[in-house]
């Protein structure tokens, strides 16, 4: 709910429900995904989160605001036992359940430590990251990582150490990784709610190629904010 950018950004309506609950809504058609956690902050900015998840059959871990990697090891421990952990963060409404599954079976058919979409060439939307990680590994990192980037942005320490984590890393063939379809600033929640009303009340399973096909016949929104949106 701290958000510099776009304050209380999470709980910002979208097609008459809050904007984590459309994401959640989102990532419970994920095949692949066992459960879903939100690890919010100890905050008590963030008590009305709380609150909206417990009412969304939600479940919760609350750590430190800051050290989010700290947090997220913290609802490993009160959550698990788990062997992979997937990394999603709350201002991606518009996730895509079949690139979290595809990203999650890569992990799995490589035996990777870290499995990501979000590689050194990004070939998809900002807004459809997704990273997978042993859960040992995630451990390790909270142990280890002391600079506080790490701490803060919770995989660098993974990703930064491929002398110690092995990696994997998913691409597609289209070069989409300058678009910008999450959510930090006021016009990019208003790109969101345009997808939404246009598309939601048809299809609520909505996929990433209705989102492009819908962006495509809105010439108005293709530069929203001063990035590219398709």
């Amino acid at each position: 709910m701290s958000s510099t950018r776009l304050p209380g950004k999470v709980l910002q309506p979208v097609a008459g429900a809050p904007m984590i609950a459309r994401q959640i809504e989102r990532l419970r058609r994920c095949r692949r995904l066992d459960r879903i956690v939100v690890a919010t902050s100890t905050d008590p900015s963030d008590d009305v989160l709380v609150a909206t998840l417990r009412d969304l059959g939600v479940p919760t871990h609350r750590g430190p605001l800051d050290d989010v990697l700290g947090r997220y090891a913290g609802a490993l421990e009160a959550h698990g036992p788990a062997e992979h952990l997937v990394r999603l963060t709350g201002d991606c409404p518009l996730a895509d359940p079949g690139v979290i599954d595809a990203t999650i079976a890569l992990h799995i058919e490589r035996g990777a430590d870290y499995a990501a979409n979000t590689p050194e060439r990004r070939t998809y939307p900002k807004g459809l990251d997704v990273e997978v990680m042993r859960a040992a590994c995630l451990e390790r990192a909270a142990a280890e990582a002391m600079q506080p980037y790490e701490r803060e942005h919770v995989t660098p320490y993974l990703y930064r150490h491929p002398d110690l984590f092995t990696q994997a890393f998913l691409s597609q063939t289209a070069d989409e990784g300058e678009l910008r379809w999450t959510v930090d600033r006021p016009d990019d929640l208003e790109l969101v709610r345009a997808v939404y009303d246009a598309l939601y009340p048809a299809n609520p399973a909505f996929t990433s190629d209705d989102v492009r096909a819908f962006l495509r016949g809105r010439p108005d929104l293709a530069m929203l904010g001063g990035d590219r949106r398709i």
